[in-house]
């Protein structure tokens, strides 16, 4: 029940939408926000802030780019970070310094006080109640994904969903202002039945078919959020099992956002999903070109990080001899890589060694895996294969559906 419910405590409100009007230097720092350029967008977010700071959205987006930078330094904005076989589940939380958690709290804070003084002064204020429930619900995230507080990540989402809806009563052709109450209607709708006792969820069972029908509005015919939306349905439908319906998303978002090497590296596992071996590698091609070309957005991307990707794509439909060339590049440069990357790597690498029948190099492989998180889910995994060699429990490719599925 628990890893089930991190599964989907991960989504809730992690693009909790910016909502708001979009002006040229907020479009601006969402154009590098979806680039994966977190620096330059909280730049400009906090030039916005300078010229806008009794906004609470202007605040909403500096903390937005906040969490996000976070994340993405610790390798957790991949849609696996809402299946089962989820690498980003199976990692410590995301690692954030000091300075980084007192500069989210206080620009989420600042942003729940000015909801509320102007909420005392105009209490019918529909786009203050929204701004609010995204504040609530950037808290509700992180405090998920890096104090691991499971619970309170909930409650502030509950609270978020309650305000918004509350927005939503007093403009109801706001379709964009959506997009929390979907979320929250598809966690809650597919949380154990444990969870749903909790006193902030009584009487809210959600519907995940429901939820997913408003996110799929919010991403036809939202005008702020709904590249938010269209990017959660990303996760939802793999999560779903029906990685066809991501893609058309994806060839829509990688135009728009060039720079965004990611957009690409889940093309290529929704075609994995699909079991479409040819097409997955077509993009892993195109991947690598772009980066030898130098392209923006991939020029500095570390070559392992595609290692990686080729690589484990590889291990899953069998073709072990390059899945270990790429691997063992991959952990030769363990120590400048994500967690996440680093010890998926070590595992992946170790269980490629079993199925060759090099036992003693696989041991050794996952003893690296244990020594980088042992406490972490991929650590006790690795230390039961040092106890019992890894075997596949079907073939190859079907695994590998699987393994993107369960």
């Amino acid at each position: 029940m628990q890893a089930r419910f991190i599964v989907l405590a991960s989504l809730i409100l992690g693009w909790a939408g910016h909502g708001a009007a979009q002006d040229r230097l907020v479009a601006q720092g969402y154009d590098h926000f979806y680039n994966l350029e977190y620096d330059q967008a909280i730049a400009d977010f906090k030039t916005n802030i300078a010229q806008r700071p009794d906004d609470p959205s202007a605040w909403n987006h500096l903390a937005h780019a906040i969490l996000y930078r976070a994340m993405y330094r610790s390798g957790a904005l991949e849609s696996q970070l809402v299946t089962g076989s989820n690498p980003f589940l199976r990692r410590d939380k995301v690692k954030t310094t000091s300075d980084e958690d007192q500069e989210f709290y206080n620009v989420i804070n600042k942003s729940i006080g000015l909801c509320r003084a102007k909420l005392g002064a105009n209490p019918d204020a529909a786009d203050t109640f929204r701004a609010m429930g995204v504040a609530y619900g950037l808290r509700a995230n992180y405090n998920f994904l890096v104090r691991k507080s499971w619970t309170d990540a909930l409650h502030d989402a509950s609270r978020a969903n309650d305000v918004v809806r509350k927005a939503i009563r007093l403009e109801p052709s706001d379709v964009d202002a959506r997009l929390i109450p979907g979320v929250y209607d598809y966690v809650a709708g597919s949380l154990p039945w444990g969870y749903r006792f909790l006193s902030f969820l009584a009487g809210f069972h959600g519907n995940r078919e429901r939820g997913m029908h408003t996110l799929e509005t919010v991403a036809r015919e939202g005008t702020t959020d709904n590249v938010d939306a269209q990017i959660l349905l990303i996760a939802i439908y793999r999560r779903e099992k029906r990685p066809a319906e991501a893609l058309p998303l994806l060839n829509d978002l990688i135009p728009r956002y060039p720079r965004n090497h990611l957009l690409r590296f889940e093309v290529v596992q929704m075609y994995s999903d699909l079991g479409d071996r040819d097409n997955a590698m077509r993009e892993i091609d195109h991947i690598w070109m772009l980066h030898r070309e130098g392209a923006p957005g991939y020029a500095d991307l570390m070559s392992e990080k595609i290692d990686y990707l080729e690589g484990n794509f590889l291990f899953w439909y069998n073709d072990l001899d390059r899945a270990e060339a790429h691997l063992k590049k991959v952990t030769a440069k363990a120590g400048s890589l994500d967690l996440n990357t680093a010890i998926m790597a070590w595992m992946r690498l170790g269980q490629t060694y079993d199925l060759e029948g090099q036992r003693k190099v696989a041991v050794a492989a996952y003893r690296e895996a244990v020594a980088m998180a042992p406490n972490s889910e991929v650590g006790k995994e690795s230390q039961r294969y040092i106890g019992r060699p890894y075997k596949r429990a079907q073939p190859a490719v079907a695994a590998e559906s699987a393994q993107a599925r369960n």
